[in-house]
């Protein structure tokens, strides 16, 4: 990156690290808060299922987009894909504010997998953060080489985010009281 390009970045540094830290660190200590007296908010988990669905959906048609050089639907895709993240965010944690932990109920090797797909997945999911805004701050900056660069890593761990998602609920939704 020369000197120039890597000025363009640097005005968006403290952002991406200062999003990176705040995201999970305020995601968990809302997750040890629980709103007293409010009906729980039994009906999310599968509407931000859903959400996670049609992010992978709408990651698959902005990476089709890209490959076909139709860069503004790439470009609206990806802000989409970034705000269904932000909303379904916003949904996981009122739900955790509301409701109760549902233990998993699933027993022997299925039980491994659901908790190996669980981890890597919230892992992952606290690592996205930083790669999504470097890469769209690349591209804002029009540094599309270096966007394309971030991007290849980036786009597969946040597919394996949006449809381990689907996955989890999936398997957890028959424990669901």
């Amino acid at each position: 990156m020369s000197e120039k390009e890597n000025e363009k970045v640097k005005k968006y540094t403290p952002w991406v690290w200062t999003l990176s830290i705040a995201i999970p660190v305020v995601v968990a200590i809302l997750f040890l808060i629980k709103i007293p007296n409010v009906e729980p908010l039994t009906f999310l988990p599968p509407v931000y299922a859903f959400i996670n669905a049609i992010t992978a959906i709408f990651l698959t048609i902005a990476y089709i987009a890209i490959k076909r050089k139709k860069i503004i639907l790439h470009e609206r895709l990806m802000k989409i894909s970034i705000g269904l993240s932000v909303i379904f965010l916003v949904m996981y944690v009122a739900y955790h504010m509301t409701s109760d932990p549902t233990p998993y109920g699933g027993e022997g090797i299925i039980r491994s997998v659901y908790y190996f797909i669980l981890i890597s997945h919230v892992i992952l999911s606290i690592g996205i953060i930083p790669l999504v805004l470097v890469t769209y701050v690349r591209a804002i900056s029009k540094l599309f080489v270096d966007h394309k660069k971030i991007a290849r890593y980036t786009f597969p761990i946040w597919m394996y985010i949006a449809v381990t998602g689907v996955i989890v609920y999936l398997m957890i939704s028959p424990y669901y009281v």
